[in-house]
C-alpha cells in the first residue's frame, strides 16, 4: 500500500534553505489535509523538514529513503492548526560574532548544526558540530552557563536550533546571521 500523495515537489540536487523555501510555496497552495511529497538529495533535508513541519503547525508524516532520494510526506493542517513559522529572537551578525571570537574569554561557544560535509569542509576554529537532526538527543552535551552562538550555512537551520535550546532551558542562545555562506571570518578547511 503506497502513500497517496496530492503534490510531489522536487527538490534534488538543492540545498539548505530552498528544499523549504519552495515547501512552503507549495503548501500554501494546497488544501488542509492534502499530503506533498517533497523529494530531495540534501540529507540536512530531514532535520530542516522536520523542524519546519514543528514550527509552523503542518504535519509532518515520515520520510522514506530511496537510494541517494529521501521522500518526506507532509500533511498540510487545517487554518486553526497553521502557525506562521517561529523565528528565534536573539540574532547576531556575522562580523559581531567575528569580534566576540576575537575577544575570546572562554565564555563563548559556537554550535555548528550543520551537516558533517559541510562542517568538515569549511567551519569556524574550536567549533562544535551537532547536525540539526541530532541536537535534541545531545542537549546533555553542552553547558547551559555558556553563551551559544549557533551557526548553519544561512541561518535557517540554526534558527531552529537556537529554539530548541531555548525550549530546554538554554537563556544564552543567538543565532547567527547570514551564516557560513558570508561567513568572512577565520575558517579551517579540508
Amino acid at each position: 500500500m503506497g502513500i497517496k500523495v496530492d503534490q510531489i515537489l522536487d527538490c534534488k540536487g538543492l540545498s539548505c534553505p530552498l528544499p523549504i523555501v519552495r515547501t512552503k510555496k507549495v503548501m500554501d497552495q494546497l488544501a488542509a489535509g492534502q499530503v506533498i511529497e517533497v523529494q530531495a538529495t540534501d540529507k540536512g533535508s530531514l532535520a530542516d523538514i522536520q523542524g519546519w513541519a514543528r514550527n509552523t503547525g503542518n504535519q509532518y508524516l515520515g520520510t522514506k529513503e530511496e537510494g541517494d532520494v529521501l521522500k518526506h510526506y507532509l500533511r498540510k493542517s487545517n487554518p486553526g492548526e497553521v502557525k506562521e513559522a517561529a523565528k528565534f529572537e536573539h540574532t547576531i551578525q556575522n562580523d559581531e560574532l567575528e569580534k566576540v571570537l576575537a575577544e575570546n574569554n572562554g565564555d563563548t561557544v559556537v554550535l555548528d548544526v550543520r551537516e558533517p560535509a559541510e562542517y568538515e569542509f569549511k567551519r569556524i576554529p574550536g567549533a562544535i558540530s551537532i547536525p540539526l537532526g541530532e541536537l535534541e538527543s545531545r542537549l546533555d552535551t553542552l553547558e547551559k552557563n555558556k553563551e551559544i552562538h549557533v551557526i548553519c550555512r544561512t541561518g535557517s537551520r540554526s534558527d531552529m536550533a537556537a529554539q530548541i535550546l531555548a525550549e530546554n532551558g538554554f537563556e544564552r542562545v543567538k543565532n547567527v546571521l547570514p551564516g557560513m555562506a558570508e561567513w568572512n571570518g577565520p575558517v579551517v578547511s579540508k
